[in-house]
């Protein structure tokens, strides 16, 4: 394999681990590995989080709590060099605000898309796209 096909395979491998690792499992410590240390998290400057590896932390740590019995699946990766597109799912309990919404106790079943930018191996940018309409939905947020 060239090194070019490496570094992008190594970089699908990264992102898997954000989901599989990181936020399934709650193993915050592995952010210092996988994330930059002024790496920017798209969705940060929208919820207000702190800028660099310690808004991705609040990020996880927010989705935590905010879905219990939360469960990510990474159901596709298209990758392009330091270029990474994810494909996920995300299933679980609403047990606090999401997108406006105070917690309903009712599941929540969506789809992501999420892109993520890489240099030398770690992340430097992530902005996350959710399906927030059914999402909505199924919290009671819009009318069905």
């Amino acid at each position: 394999m060239s090194t070019d096909t490496n570094r992008t395979e190594s970089n699908k491998a990264a992102a898997r681990r954000l989901y599989e690792e990181v936020v399934n499992n709650g193993r915050l410590e592995l952010l210092d590995d996988l994330i930059d240390s002024d790496a920017d998290d798209e969705t940060r400057a929208r919820a207000g989080w702190s800028a660099g590896r310690d808004g991705f932390r609040q990020h996880v740590v927010w989705l935590r709590e905010a879905v219990g019995d939360l469960k990510t699946t990474v159901t596709d990766l298209v990758a392009e060099d330091d270029r990474v597109v994810v494909f996920w799912r995300i299933e679980g309990i609403h047990k606090g605000d999401v997108f406006g919404v105070p917690a309903t106790g009712r599941p929540i079943d969506g789809t992501s898309i999420s892109w993520i930018t890489f240099h030398d191996g770690r992340i430097v940018s992530y902005d996350v796209l959710p399906d927030r309409l059914t999402i909505l939905r199924q919290i009671g947020g819009v009318p069905v």
